[in-house]
């Protein structure tokens, strides 16, 4: 349906909002400002003026000096370019400290400055005051500091900012330099360190000694160099031994075939045939050599194993050159035969290297062995060497901050006061001038407290600490139900003076207004009605026909529920202006069923107890007692009784077909409160519509929200109004159309 769920909220605090909180706190706003304006006035008449003098100090550079051990020498210089935020923070935070407070109420005298704030004599107090009055201000993008102090007193207020600044200087000197030692400390430093590090390179040069080594790193390489070497020289050798064996067992058999070779081998030169073979016998020793590296443990990353595999392929695609040169050797193991010859001369110097091979290898053996001793030895003694060497630069280091400071201390003995040449002031403490700044800033201050903290309360109350529905825009952004209307509350401000008289909508005035029929019924002859609800009554009225229309409910009688969250929402004072305006939109009937005991509908047209029930208001023939004016029928049906309560679900069931076959146009039903155990989520299904009432700043939404769940469950077709709204903000500022009084 076209209804005010559909209108989009903007999100956030808008204009409208804040309007609303300001004009409907307005009182406690203004009671806050002014009891800030008082206390701004108070703070006024009781003030003793302040003079003030200002200083600038310019910050050169900063040396840092944190620790008094020579071996972690820290010592920074930060210059004016280096200086950072946290430079100067740092030292803001020593012109502001307690102690160089104390320092200067001590050296100036704490009666002088407590002399124009009560007298007195106290240390802590004048630090306390000094330290109070001291303000440092960094400048922009510079190293200098704007130091102001204030004081009642004009004539104390510059003596005591210089000593302020050249106690600052002291205790800068302390914080960031060590503390200095006499000549003699440090002479007798320097003295036993010089000792200590020919102490200590006498005990270095007697370990190397009896080590056999000058340097440590040289000593090492050369050791890996020469096991190297001989690892190398002992792989050629063994390959040689085995390329010659190889050779001499050919030759010897090669002797012992008289000569006589197959057809196969006879047709490979000579040449070939002896280097094919040496080649085979290489291939072979390198293999065997392989697997004896793998069982000792190289990996394959080793240089050893890769030496090993470059050979195998280099003797590898010789040998496959050879066979596919001269097919035939592939045989020649095959094609030779052994017998006894007498050795030739290349016999004879094949045999002698496979003597004198085996040597030369055992020899190369034991150089290794011997090298691989020299290095244990080596590394037995890098440790005791590396200590002394540490020792040693440790011991050189100390002697050069030793002797560093000793210069530095005649230089500062020279220089004199010059030795703090990194902060000086580049303006002096000007002349006493009176201290407005502070003062109109505390004035202000109070002044516009007492109205920010009325603002700040009064939005905490609205968005934070009241959670109920005071608005038609509030409604729609926080519950998200079908609304229909605002209907404004007449007894707020001065128009409940105009409304007294008239406060009782549609009730009856006295015994005259009341005329009786030619049955014997009761009607209302002039009722009093409250004018300044007529049009909201009828837009209700026209709001509901609208809604059936879009629904497409053109069945008659219609059905309609009012209900609220709780008693004095205005529930039954709505039901019958409603029930009024819709008996006055032409020859229509309406039934006005009154479901409260006490205080209901039916008494607002007629006094005392209805004349009429339910059951005979739907028969056409027993309705005229409960009519109380042309169209307009009032009954009434109980259901507060526990009796009741019980069966009426039961009992309405029933009624429903009665309901439908009457004649009415419309069937209003003044229903209790919504509540966990009310009949009326038990009849909301029956219903075609059912309309909340929320009274406006007193209902929670939270609750509204539950009692609309509780519709729901029913199936019921919930609408709202929001009833007893007030008017807090100016028209020319009003932003809701909802918000029409």
């Amino acid at each position: 349906m076209s209804m005010s769920r559909n209108l989009e909220t903007p999100t956030g605090i808008t204009p409208g909002d804040i309007y609303f909180v300001v004009f409907r706190h307005k009182w406690r706003i203004v009671i806050l400002t002014l009891i800030g304006l008082l206390a701004a006035a108070v703070y006024y008449n009781r003030h003793q003026a302040q003079y003030q003098s200002e200083a600038k100090i310019f910050i050169r550079y900063v040396t840092d000096s944190r620790t008094l051990n020579p071996s972690e020498n820290n010592s920074k210089v930060t210059s004016l370019i280096d200086l950072n935020e946290g430079v100067i923070n740092s030292e803001m935070e020593i012109l502001t400290s307690y102690d160089l407070a104390l320092k200067v109420a001590t050296n100036f005298g704490p009666d002088k400055i407590l002399e124009k704030l009560g007298g007195g004599s106290n240390m802590i107090t004048a630090a306390s005051d000094v330290q109070r009055n001291l303000q440092v201000v960094p400048g922009k993008d510079s190293s200098v500091l704007h130091v102001t102090f204030s004081h009642p007193d004009p004539t104390l207020v510059q003596p005591v900012l210089t000593e302020i600044i050249k106690d600052y200087q002291e205790m800068h000197e302390r914080i960031h330099r060590s503390i200095g030692m006499s000549d003699e400390t440090l002479q007798e430093k320097t003295t036993d360190l010089k000792l200590a590090i020919s102490q200590t390179e006498d005990l270095l040069r007697q370990a190397k000694t009896n080590a056999g080594i000058i340097s440590i790193a040289d000593t090492e390489k050369s050791y890996q160099e020469e096991m190297t070497r001989i690892n190398r020289e002992l792989f050629m050798a063994k390959a040689n031994l085995a390329e010659h064996q190889v050779s001499l067992r050919e030759l010897t058999s090669s002797a012992g075939k008289n000569g006589v070779s197959t057809n196969t081998v006879a047709s490979v030169p000579t040449e070939q045939l002896a280097r094919y073979k040496s080649v085979c016998a290489r291939l072979t020793y390198l293999e065997r050599r392989q697997n004896d590296y793998v069982q000792q443990g190289f990996t394959d990353d080793s240089k050893l194993m890769k030496e090993t595999r470059d050979g195998m392929v280099a003797a590898a695609k010789t040998k496959e050159e050879l066979e596919t040169q001269f097919p035939a050797l592939v045989e020649v193991d095959t094609s030779v035969t052994s017998s006894g010859s007498t050795p030739t001369l290349a016999e004879a110097t094949e045999a002698v290297q496979v003597t004198s091979l085996p040597l030369r290898i055992k020899e190369l053996n034991a150089q290794l062995a011997q090298i691989r001793d020299d290095a244990v030895k080596l590394d037995q003694a890098e440790e005791q060497i590396a200590d002394l060497e540490r020792t040693k630069k440790i011991q050189e280091n100390n002697y050069l901050y030793y002797t560093t400071i000793q210069d530095q201390a005649r230089i500062d003995e020279q220089l004199g006061p010059e030795r703090f040449s990194n902060i000086s002031p580049i303006q002096l403490p000007s002349p006493p001038y009176p201290a407005t700044g502070k003062f109109h800033k505390t004035l202000a201050t109070l002044a516009l407290g007492g109205l920010l903290a009325g603002l700040a309360w009064a939005f905490l109350i609205e968005f934070f600490l009241d959670r109920s529905i005071k608005r038609p825009v509030d409604f729609q952004a926080k519950l998200r139900m079908p609304f229909f209307l605002s209907i404004p509350d007449l007894n707020h401000n001065r128009r409940s003076r105009l409304a007294a008289t008239e406060r009782r909508q549609l009730e009856s005035g006295d015994q005259k207004s009341l005329a009786t029929t030619a049955n014997g019924a009761l009607e209302i002859a002039s009722p009093l009605v409250n004018h300044a609800l007529h049009p909201h009554y009828d837009a209700l009225r026209d709001r509901l026909v609208n809604y059936f229309e879009s629904i497409n409910l053109t069945r008659k009688p219609k059905l309609v529920a009012i209900t609220s969250t709780a008693k004095g929402a205005g529930v039954s004072t709505i039901a019958a202006g409603l029930a009024a305006s819709l008996s006055e939109t032409g020859d229509g009937r309406v039934l006005l069923v009154d479901m409260n005991r006490e205080n209901g509908a039916a008494q607002q047209f007629v006094r005392g107890k209805a004349e009429c029930k339910l059951d005979d208001a739907l028969a056409s023939e027993k309705r005229d007692d409960a009519l109380v004016r042309e169209n307009l029928y009032v009954v009434s049906e109980g259901a507060n009784g526990d009796g009741l309560s019980r069966i009426m679900p039961k009992r309405f069931a029933s009624l429903v077909p009665k309901l439908k076959a009457s004649d009415y146009d419309y069937i209003i039903f003044d229903m209790p409160p919504v509540t966990q155990t009310s009949v009326t989520t038990r009849l909301a299904g029956f219903m075609d519509t059912v309309m909340l009432v929320i009274e406006s700043e007193k209902t929670d939404r939270d609750v509204v929200q539950q009692a609309n769940q509780l519709l729901l469950q029913s199936k019921a077709n919930v609408t709202a109004v929001l009833n007893k709204t007030r008017k807090y903000v100016p028209a020319r500022l009003q932003h809701d159309i909802h918000a029409d009084m």
